[in-house]
This record gives structure tokens, sequence and C-alpha cells, in this order.
């Protein structure tokens, strides 16, 4: 009969594979949402640079 997994050992390799997934799923979803942000952030200096040389704002 061949190795096989108890019913513990079982459920810790899921929990392992689960929080590995959870990690990487987390790190990517960060590092996505940054770059995101970063060009909106990069679209916006420049859409504002534009438009404030062609039209100042008056302040009251």
């Amino acid at each position: 009969m061949g190795k096989s997994f108890t019913l513990f050992q079982t459920v810790a390799t899921a929990g392992v594979f689960s929080a590995v997934s959870y990690w990487y799923g987390f790190m990517f979803g960060r590092e996505s949402a940054r770059k995101e942000l970063g060009d909106l952030i990069e679209s916006l200096r420049h859409n504002n640079s534009n438009s404030s040389s062609s039209s100042p704002l008056s302040h009251s």
C-alpha cells in the first residue's frame, strides 16, 4: 500500500496552498493598483499643467 495523507496533512497542505495563493494575489493586486494610481496621477499632473498654462485660475 502506498503512502497516503492523513486528514490533518491534507488540511494543512490545503491551508498552506491557500495562504500562498492569497499572498501572491494580494501582492499582484497591490502592484497593479500602484501602477494604475501612478498612471492616473501622472495624467492628472499632465492635464493640470496644460490647463494652468493656457488659462490661469483666478482666486478671489
